[in-house]
């Protein structure tokens, strides 16, 4: 059964009137300028197990469970699985569990978790790791090449001070076990506090999120201290002339956001709407190329530089072919 996007605790259905909320009404209200404080240590290694099985223990219970299907307590048994099915299992519950307080103690230990994850995967500094798109591509004509860069990898992984996620007009996360989409991917590295601020930005907002707009929230556990969140338009065959301006108008958000926050200077960008709302990857490479020359255009000296983040081998190739014509 299709799990709603939009968890019983209140929240506006998405056929309200759209409004959309500057960052001045939710800023402090999620602790934007505040820095991420985790409530735990990172877990040693070797106890990283225990603690997942833990965690397990306390959210065994919890009312998300059920959404699971039938099998789903015998199946988070801690002791039933071997460690990378726990871990699994963890990411299961926390993906289907809607906004609000942890059970007592497991707060703690996700951090802990969270945090010691972190640092088993290498972070990838935008400043000192990757090369300008001038002086990786130095025959391409793209007039921003010397301010950006494309780098193909986990955005989840990037040390930028922010980076972008591609979310769905709910904003609060994607809610299927193990999706492999960005939103989900963000969520799960980030921690459940993540999904938490979005939920308290949405109840400010009072509606669903438009297409071509964007939020911000703190990025708790992931390298990026700050993700933007931003909605790109859903494509069924060819993208029209609205579907460009529309997904141009994210990509546009996104930078005008960024730049209320003087703490971003660096700023990774996910391929907006080429995956489960299928944009296809070589014109969106072109609308991102272009949309964000314009915007440096217009803004110089603004960032110091933007990262087009891709993650597999066609998306590469969208951007590779791109270049050679985006002016």
């Amino acid at each position: 059964m299709p799990l709603s996007p939009f968890p019983p605790d209140g929240l506006a259905e998405p056929s309200a009137p759209h409004r959309v909320l500057p960052l001045s009404a939710y800023r402090e209200a999620i602790g934007l300028d505040e820095p991420f404080r985790p409530a735990a240590a990172p877990a040693p290694a070797d106890r990283l197990d225990d603690h997942v099985r833990t965690v397990l223990r306390l959210l065994g219970g919890a009312p998300a469970v059920s959404r699971l299907g039938p099998r789903a307590h015998s199946l988070l048994d801690p002791g039933a699985a071997d460690a990378t099915i726990a871990r699994r299992l963890l990411r299961t519950l926390l993906t289907v569990r809607p906004p609000g307080p942890l059970p007592g103690g497991a707060a703690e230990l996700i951090d802990a978790v969270l945090g010691a994850e972190r640092r088993l995967r290498p972070a990838v500094a935008v400043r000192q790791q990757l090369p300008s798109i001038a002086e990786e591509f130095p025959r391409a004509p793209y007039r921003a090449a010397r301010h950006t860069a494309l780098w193909r990898g986990d955005i989840t992984t990037l040390a930028a001070d922010a980076i972008v996620n591609a979310a769905n007009s709910a904003l609060l996360g994607c809610f299927r076990p193990l999706h492999p989409c960005i939103d989900n991917a963000i969520h799960s590295a980030a921690g459940p506090r993540l999904r938490d601020d979005c939920a308290t930005v949405m109840t400010l907002q009072g509606t669903s999120e438009p297409t071509g707009t964007a939020k911000i929230t703190r990025g708790h556990h992931l390298p990026a201290r700050y993700v933007l969140h931003t909605v790109g338009p859903i494509t069924d065959g060819r993208p029209g002339t609205g579907d460009a301006a529309a997904l141009a108008a994210s990509y546009r958000a996104c930078l005008d956001l960024a730049a209320e926050v003087p703490a971003i200077r660096t700023l990774a960008l996910c391929a907006v709407s080429t995956g489960v709302f299928g944009y296809p990857k070589d014109e969106a490479a072109g609308v991102a190329l272009r949309t964000v020359a314009d915007w440096l255009a217009a803004h110089p000296g603004r960032f110091d530089r933007i990262v087009f983040t891709v993650f597999t081998a066609d998306d590469e190739t969208a951007y590779r072919g791109a270049l050679g014509t985006a002016a």
